[in-house]
């Protein structure tokens, strides 16, 4: 995805606390390209975004409706993201359907590495699959924690607090589907 030089100029940074911790948030117009999450404070948050988008660039209010809903995802209510735009930036058409494909899975469901690499057209990408997941930088919004192994087994998260994460959003989200608030256990998280 490109940009009007006008709008690549125009990078926003947003950071703001929820139930998963503080978030921060950075893109431009209503494009999406960073998301983090779980940190302890807000100045942790922001410097977990990488330099080249918060450099010279005044935190403020940006993209209202996204934070707003990030905070209901967080505290367990349903929602789904699909709608967001984002730019994950330089990616082949392989992850580019990857991608796609991700965020297609509906909240409460998971899928294998595998699934999604036959779902993305490249049967046997499975580990071409987890190195795209891996270098997600829009976790939650391109919900890469739910892709799981083989037998709905967890592997490697990069978000923080990596498997116990992973599990913690997955619960989560099956909670939300079956129409509870909040899962079962209560968790402190930042």
């Amino acid at each position: 995805m490109t940009y009007p030089p006008e709008q690549e100029n125009s990078r926003c940074v947003a950071v703001f606390h929820t139930s998963l911790g503080w978030m921060a948030i950075a893109g431009c117009g209503t494009v999406l390209k960073q998301l983090t999450f779980g940190r302890a404070t807000p100045e942790e948050a922001l410097s977990a975004l990488p330099s080249n988008l918060t450099h010279s660039v005044a935190v403020r209010d940006w993209y209202p409706r996204l934070v707003r809903r990030l905070q209901a995802y967080a505290a367990g209510e349903p929602e789904d993201f699909v709608d967001v735009a984002v730019d994950p930036g330089p990616r082949t058409p392989f992850q580019r359907r990857v991608i796609a494909c991700c965020r297609s899975i509906p909240r409460g469901k998971t899928l294998t590495y595998g699934k999604l690499a036959a779902k993305a057209g490249s049967p046997g990408a499975a580990r071409a699959v987890g190195n795209c997941m891996a270098a997600n930088r829009i976790p939650l919004v391109i919900p890469c924690h739910r892709v799981v192994g083989a037998g709905g087994r967890l592997h490697g998260y990069s978000g923080p607090g990596g498997l116990k994460m992973k599990r913690f959003l997955l619960d989560l989200e099956a909670a939300t589907a079956r129409g509870e608030k909040r899962p079962g256990k209560k968790r402190r998280l930042a």
